[in-house]
C-alpha cells in the first residue's frame, strides 16, 4: 500500500480543498496524447500489460493475481478515491487502442503531497522516453494538482527507475519499508522533490 512522504508539510483547508478539486476535475490532456482515466472497459488491457513480468514485477503496490475481477476492484477503487481527491488511475492507449502503460498518482491533500506509481509495455521501455515522460508527468503533479511535494519509491534493484528520478532532482532519503497489497513488505529506495526545488531545477534547464 502507498504510504505518505516521509516529510510532513503544513497545509491550510483552502489549499487541501484546491487540491482535492484539481484531482477530481484532473486534466489528463495536459500529459500528453492517449492518456485517460482507467474504466470498466480497460481490465482486459490492463491484465494483458501488467501480465508481463517486465512491466509488473518491479511495482509493489499493484493488486494480485491479476484477474478480472481484482482489476476492476483496482479500477473502482481508484474512481472512488479520484470522486475523493485522492487518487488518479490513468491508462495510456496507443494508435491500435491498445493499453501501452499506465499511471497510479496516489495524493494525500492534507499533506499538499503525491506519488506516483507506473509502467510502460516492455517493447516500449528502454528508448529513452522515460524521462520526458517523467519530468511531463512530476510537473503535473507539482503545477495542476497544486501538490507540494513528491516522495518516490523504487526496489532496490531496479536501476532503471532510479536513473530517472535522480536525474528529475529528486533527493535521496535512503529506504523505507513499502507494504504490498497482501500485506507483505519490501525493501525500497527512497526520494523526495518538493514544487520549490523543481521550479528552481526547470529554471535552470536540469529536468528537460
Amino acid at each position: 500500500m502507498s504510504a505518505p512522504p516521509q516529510t510532513r508539510l503544513t497545509v491550510s483547508a483552502e489549499e487541501e480543498t484546491a487540491i482535492r478539486l484539481a484531482v477530481r476535475c484532473a486534466d489528463l490532456s495536459l500529459l500528453g496524447p492517449g492518456r485517460r482515466i482507467a474504466g470498466d472497459d480497460d481490465v482486459a488491457g490492463l491484465i494483458a500489460l501488467l501480465s508481463d513480468p517486465a512491466v509488473s514485477d518491479p511495482i509493489y503496490d499493484l493488486p494480485r493475481p491479476f484477474t478480472p475481477e481484482t482489476i476492476a476492484g483496482w479500477i473502482a477503487g481508484a474512481r472512488a478515491r479520484q470522486a475523493r481527491g485522492e487518487a488518479i488511475l490513468a491508462v495510456t492507449v496507443d494508435d491500435r487502442g491498445d493499453i501501452a502503460g499506465y499511471s497510479y498518482f496516489t495524493v494525500w491533500p492534507d499533506r499538499s503531497a503525491a506519488e506516483i506509481a507506473g509502467a510502460h509495455r516492455a517493447d516500449l521501455q528502454g528508448h529513452g522516453q522515460g524521462k520526458t515522460g517523467a519530468a511531463r508527468s512530476f510537473g503535473w503533479m507539482f503545477e495542476h494538482l497544486g501538490v507540494r511535494l513528491i516522495g518516490l519509491t523504487a526496489a532496490l534493484d531496479n536501476v532503471r527507475s532510479a536513473r530517472v528520478i535522480e536525474a528529475a532532482g529528486f533527493v535521496s532519503m535512503g529506504q523505507r519499508q513499502s507494504v504490498r497489497a497482501d500485506g507483505t513488505t519490501r525493501q525500497s529506495l527512497y526520494w523526495e522533490l518538493t514544487r520549490d526545488r523543481w521550479r528552481e531545477l526547470s529554471r535552470l534547464g536540469d529536468t528537460r
